[in-house]
């Protein structure tokens, strides 16, 4: 696996002498996405955001980044992507696309566990989104929530090895799981596995399916769900008091503690039967 390495520690244990053993570490490295955007002689190069994450699908991860922060709004508006070098990539905007740099500049260093520290005021957290969720749709009936958390942990095989990775996955109304990544960054799993889904052609919004990540439930998992339009979050863990004032203010079911064939819903609880 790429995004892992392998180091020797030492193991400290309650009577016990100290002993060194091979263990497994995830990767954390950052990566710097710029933008390209404007036309003719007035096309620009900007750097957007530098962001923790463990390498590997940062397509994904970039697309899903430029979608859930409102930078574009469909595929179209993304000309494609360029590796400048190392740990480095361009987002090619359309040349034709209207785009405001200013309104969207992120003067900050985005850490692997808060995708929203630094940002300039409180008014920036709230995106505008275009999507909206169907209301009612999908209806789930209970039971198929039960046996997602099992499904994401038997397609986790580096988490196994490491324990160090949040895991977002995609579901289908019938429970087949769809799409899945990890990354040290829950935020960076969540935007991956949107990219993911929206590279392979799923078309936006995506009003079928249903989002499970492997943590908690914060504000920005549930805004970016409600950029492109999700339906339903899950979370194994918590959700947060905002996160639920999000979750109802842009049309979403919102469950916590989904495990041990329990969970809890804080919003729209009418999708569920």
């Amino acid at each position: 696996m790429k995004n892992i390495i392998q180091v020797i520690s030492k193991k400290i244990q309650s009577n016990h002498p100290p002993t060194e053993q091979p263990d497994w570490l995830v990767q954390e490295t950052p990566l710097d996405i710029r933008l390209a955007f404007g036309e003719g002689k007035n096309r620009r190069r900007e750097p957007l955001v530098v962001t923790m994450r463990t390498p590997g699908n940062d397509e994904n991860l970039a697309l899903g980044f430029l979608l859930t922060e409102g930078i574009i709004s469909r595929p179209d508006d993304l000309r494609g992507f360029r590796v400048l070098e190392e740990n480095t990539l361009l987002a090619e905007l359309a040349p034709t696309l209207p785009f405001d740099f200013q309104r969207f500049k992120r003067n900050f260093f985005s850490t692997s566990s808060c995708g929203l520290c630094g940002k300039a005021s409180v008014d920036a957290i709230q995106t505008i989104t275009c999507y909206h969720p169907l209301p009612n749709h999908p209806k789930l009936p209970e039971t198929y929530f039960f046996s997602l958390p099992d499904k994401l942990r038997a397609a986790q095989p580096a988490f196994d090895l490491t324990g160090g990775l949040h895991a977002a996955a995609l579901f289908d109304p019938a429970g087949n799981l769809k799409f899945l990544r990890e990354d040290i960054g829950r935020h960076n799993a969540v935007d991956k596995v949107i990219g993911a889904a929206v590279a392979a052609d799923e078309q936006l919004p995506l009003r079928d399916f249903v989002l499970l990540v492997s943590g908690r439930a914060g504000f920005e998992l549930v805004q970016k769900s409600v950029m492109v339009g999700l339906p339903v979050l899950a979370a194994v863990g918590a959700a947060s008091s905002l996160a639920v004032e999000m979750a109802e203010s842009g049309g979403l079911t919102l469950i916590g503690f989904l495990r041990d064939a329990r969970f809890n819903i804080y919003s729209f609880s009418e999708r569920i039967i």
